[in-house]
C-alpha cells in the first residue's frame, strides 16, 4: 500500500526573508508616517502601532496556516471566491469612497479591502479548476473557459471600483497559471490579445487614466500635477544616493510625497537606506520568488504546483510593479508593496498566502525530516 510521504520542514529561505520584511516594515512605516500621523491624529505613533499590531497578527497567521495541509484549501476555493465576489458587489453598492474610488467596506471596527481577498481566492480556485482538468487542458472549452468564467467577473468588479491596476494584475496572474498548466500557446495568445484590447479601451475611457498614460509617455499635453507623486518619489531616491540619509531622516515624507507610508513607501526606503537598502529589499523578494517557483516545480501534485506558482507570481507582480511605479518605470498605479506598505488587508492576505506556500514546501521535499535508522542487529 502506497502512503503519502511525511511532510518535511518548511522552506526557511521563504520564511526568513518574509519575516524580516514584515519586521523591518514596522520601522519603515513609522518613519514614513510619523509626520502625517502627528498632523492627522495628534500622535506620531498612531499608524506605527496600528501597523505593528497587524504585522504581529500577520506573523501568527502565517505560522498557523503553514501547519494546515494545503489540500484543505481545495475544498474551500469555490466558497472563498463566491464570498469575495459578494464583497466586491458590496463595495460598489455601499463601499467607502476615498479619493474618487470605492475600494473599502466597513465591517464594524474593521476596514476591509475585498480586492485583497479576491486576488488570492482567484489563485485558489484557478488552481483547483486547472488541476482537475489537467487531462483536458488543451481543450479551451474545458480549461480556459471555466477559468475565465470565474476570473473575469472578479476583474470587471475590481475595474468598476475603479481599480484598473489590481484588475490588470489579477488577469496577469490567471494568465501565468494558464501558462503553467500548459494550455495551447495559440489559445493563450488569443486570451492575451482579447484582454489587452479590453484593457486598452478601458484605460483610455476615463480622463484621469488617460492623463496618467500621457504623463508616463512624456506627452507635451500631460498635466504636470499627474507627475507630481512620481517626481517626488524620484527626488527621494536621488536624496538617498548609495547609502541613504539615515533612518528617520527622510525629507520627502514631510508632506511632499503623498502616500509615503502606503503605495510609495519604497521611495522612502530608498531615501533613508539608499541604493544598498532597496537592493537588499528587492533581493529578499527575489529570493522568495526563486524559492517559491522551486516549491512549485517540486510540489507533489498538480494542485500544489499551480497553487504555489500562482501565489509566487502574485507576490512577484505586486512587488516589482510597485517598485517600477515608484521609480517611474511604469505608469502610476495604486498597488501596495507586499509586507512593507501600511495596510491590514494586504498584510493579512499576503501572510496567509505565504503560509500556504510554506505548507506546500513542506510536502514538496525541499527539506526532508531525518528518519531514525533502524537499530543494527
Amino acid at each position: 500500500m502506497n502512503r503519502a510521504p511525511e511532510p518535511g520542514h518548511i522552506d526557511w529561505l521563504i520564511l526568513l526573508p518574509v519575516a524580516g520584511l514584515l519586521m523591518f516594515s514596522v520601522a519603515f512605516v513609522y518613519s514614513a508616517s510619523s509626520s502625517f500621523a502627528a498632523f492627522k491624529f495628534g500622535s506620531s505613533e498612531q499608524l506605527f502601532w496600528n501597523h505593528a499590531l497587524r504585522v504581529l497578527l500577520g506573523l501568527v497567521l502565517m505560522i498557523a496556516v503553514s501547519r494546515m495541509d494545503y489540500r484543505a484549501w481545495e475544498r474551500m476555493s469555490a466558497t472563498s471566491l463566491l464570498i469575495a465576489l459578494g464583497f466586491l458587489v458590496m463595495v460598489l453598492l455601499m463601499g467607502t469612497e476615498i479619493k474618487g474610488a470605492s475600494r473599502w467596506v466597513h465591517l464594524g471596527p474593521i476596514n476591509f479591502q475585498p480586492s485583497e481577498l479576491a486576488k488570492f481566492a482567484v489563485v485558489l480556485h484557478t488552481a483547483v479548476l486547472l488541476s482537475a482538468r489537467k487531462a483536458l487542458v488543451r481543450d479551451w472549452r474545458k480549461s480556459i473557459l471555466p477559468v475565465m468564467a470565474w476570473a473575469l467577473p472578479v476583474c470587471v468588479l475590481i475595474a468598476l471600483q475603479p481599480n484598473m491596476s489590481t484588475a490588470t494584475v489579477v488577469f496577469l496572474i490567471v494568465l501565468s497559471m494558464l501558462f503553467m498548466a500548459d494550455v495551447r500557446p495559440l489559445h493563450l495568445i488569443t486570451v492575451i490579445g482579447a484582454g489587452g484590447l479590453a484593457g486598452g479601451l478601458y484605460a483610455v475611457s476615463a480622463e484621469y487614466r488617460l492623463k496618467r498614460l500621457m504623463a508616463y509617455f512624456g506627452s507635451d499635453g500631460a498635466d504636470p500635477a499627474v507627475r507630481y507623486q512620481v517626481d517626488q518619489a524620484l527626488i527621494a531616491f536621488g536624496n538617498g544616493g548609495i547609502t541613504g540619509v539615515g533612518p528617520g531622516q527622510s525629507r520627502q515624507r514631510d508632506f511632499f510625497l503623498p502616500e509615503s507610508h502606503g503605495d510609495f513607501i519604497f521611495s522612502i526606503v530608498g531615501e533613508e537606506y539608499g541604493f544598498i537598502g532597496i537592493a537588499l529589499l528587492l533581493g529578499c523578494f527575489l529570493l522568495v520568488v526563486w524559492r517559491g517557483y522551486g516549491v512549485a516545480r517540486k510540489a507533489p501534485d498538480a494542485y500544489g504546483r499551480l497553487l504555489a506558482g500562482g501565489i509566487t507570481t502574485t507576490l512577484a507582480l505586486y512587488a516589482f510593479v510597485n517598485a517600477g511605479v515608484t521609480c517611474g518605470l511604469l505608469p502610476t498605479t495604486g498597488l501596495p508593496m507586499p509586507f512593507i506598505s501600511y495596510g491590514g488587508s494586504s498584510v493579512f492576505f499576503s501572510t496567509i498566502a505565504v503560509g500556504v506556500l510554506l505548507n506546500i514546501s513542506s510536502h514538496a521535499g525541499v527539506y526532508r525530516r531525518k528518519t531514525p535508522e533502524p537499530p543494527s542487529e
